[in-house]
C-alpha cells in the first residue's frame, strides 16, 4: 500500500474534535494497515473529551481503540495475518526490557504505549500499527459487534484474575459499560450474578439482560446480598463503580476468604476497610486491562453469544458526527456503548 488520503477526526482540546484529512503512510517492517469499520467510545476516551488527559495525549491525536477492521496492507516480515482478512488490536506496545516484560507480564510493562492514547489510534478510516497486537476474527462475526472485544477483553481478564468457580454467588457494583460485561462473562463461567447500580436506567438494561439487581440508594444492599445467599455473602466482588460508596460495599457484602477484584479506575485513592480483610481472610486483586488469552476469549464469547452486543450497543453514529456524539454520550442517561462508524461498509 502507498500513502493514502484518509479521513481522521483529531482531538483539539475543549471538548472538541476536527475530522480532517491527513495522509496514512504504508506500513513499515513488522506492520499492519487496518481498514477501520467501527471503533466504540470508552471511558478513557470520555476523560480526553473532559480534557483531564490533555498533559498525555496533547491537541492533535486521534484517539480511539475499541475497534474492529480488516487488514488492507502488510509490512515486510509479517506472515500473521492476510489481506482481506477481519481483525481487532490490542492496543497494547510494550517494550520488552524492563522487569514487568522479564516476567511475562507484557500487559503492565512498565514502559507500556497504550495505542489511541501514547499514539494515534482507530478513529481515522487506516490505522497502521504493530503486527503483534492484532487477533484474527472468525469469518462470520459482525464488525460491529467485533468492535466489542475489546471491552469485553477487560472483562474476560478481571473474571480470570477472579478465579470463578461455577456455582458461586457473584456481586457486581457498578452497572455502567464494563460492569454490565463483567456480569455477562460473569455468568457466562457459570456464576450466579446480582448486579448492583443507583442508574434506573442502566438497571432497565441488566434486568432486561437477565440479571438480579439491587439499586443501593434505596435498599440495604448488604441486606439483599444476604438474604440471596443465605446470609454468607458473595464469593467473588467485582468493584466497578469507582466510587467510595462501592469501595465500602465491597467489604460488606463479601463472604468469609471471597476474592474482590479492583476493577475501576479511582480519581481520588478510596479509604478501604483493611480489618474486613483481616476479620474474613479476603483477597484484593488488582486487574489492568488484558493478556493475549483474554481476547481469544472475548472473541469466543461475542461469537457463541455469551455476550448481547445488540443490547450493549446503544447507539452508532458516522465519523464525521464524531462532536455530536462524544456530546450526545457526555449528557445521555440511557446510552451503554456507543460506537462511530469510521469506514463504509466492509
Amino acid at each position: 500500500m502507498t500513502e493514502q488520503t484518509i479521513s481522521a477526526a483529531f482531538y483539539r482540546g475543549g471538548k472538541s474534535f476536527a475530522v480532517e484529512q491527513t495522509t496514512a503512510p504504508a506500513p513499515k517492517p513488522g506492520e499492519v494497515s487496518v481498514r477501520v469499520a467501527y471503533c466504540g467510545i470508552c471511558g478513557t476516551d470520555m476523560h480526553v473529551y473532559h480534557g483531564n488527559m490533555d498533559a498525555r495525549v496533547g491537541f492533535n491525536r486521534v484517539i480511539g481503540h475499541e475497534m474492529s477492521g480488516v487488514v488492507a496492507a502488510i509490512g515486510e516480515g509479517v506472515d500473521t495475518v492476510t489481506l482481506g482478512q477481519k481483525v481487532v488490536v490490542r492496543p497494547l506496545d510494550h517494550c520488552g526490557d524492563c522487569p514487568a516484560c522479564d516476567a511475562g507480564h507484557r500487559h503492565i510493562c512498565h514502559k507500556l504505549k497504550f495505542l489511541g492514547l501514547d499514539t494515534d489510534g482507530a478513529m481515522q478510516e487506516i490505522w497502521t500499527v504493530p503486527a503483534h497486537t492484532l487477533h484474527g476474527l472468525p469469518d462470520e462475526l459482525r464488525l460491529d459487534h467485533a468492535a466489542l472485544i475489546e471491552p469485553v477483553a477487560v472483562a474476560c481478564h478481571d473474571v480470570r484474575l477472579s478465579q470463578l468457580k461455577e456455582g458461586e454467588d457473584v456481586v457486581v457494583i457498578g452497572g455502567g459499560p464494563i460492569g454490565i460485561l463483567v456480569a455477562m462473562v460473569a455468568r457466562d463461567a457459570g456464576g450466579k450474578v446480582v448486579v448492583s447500580e443507583v442508574n434506573p436506567n442502566r438497571l432497565k438494561i441488566a434486568q432486561k439482560l437477565g440479571f438480579k439487581t439491587i439499586n443501593p440508594a434505596e435498599a440495604d444492599l448488604t441486606a439483599e446480598i444476604n438474604a440471596i445467599t443465605g446470609d454468607k455473602g458473595a464469593d467473588v466482588v467485582f468493584e466497578v463503580s469507582g466510587t467510595q460508596p462501592g469501595v465500602d460495599a465491597m467489604t460488606q457484602v463479601a463472604a468469609t476468604r471471597a476474592r474482590i477484584v479492583m476493577v475501576a479506575i479511582h480519581a481520588q485513592k478510596p479509604q478501604i476497610d483493611l480489618f474486613q480483610f483481616f476479620w474474613r481472610e479476603l483477597q484484593l486483586i488488582g486487574a489492568r486491562v488484558y493478556e493475549p488469552e483474554d481476547y481469544e476469549k472475548a472473541i469466543g464469547i461475542i461469537s457463541s453469544g455469551g455476550v448481547d452486543a445488540d443490547t450493549v450497543i446503544t447507539d452508532v453514529a458516522a465519523l464525521e458526527d464524531i462532536q455530536t456524539a462524544f456530546e450526545s454520550l457526555d449528557r445521555s442517561p440511557t446510552a451503554l456503548k456507543s460506537l462511530i462508524k469510521v469506514g463504509a461498509d466492509l
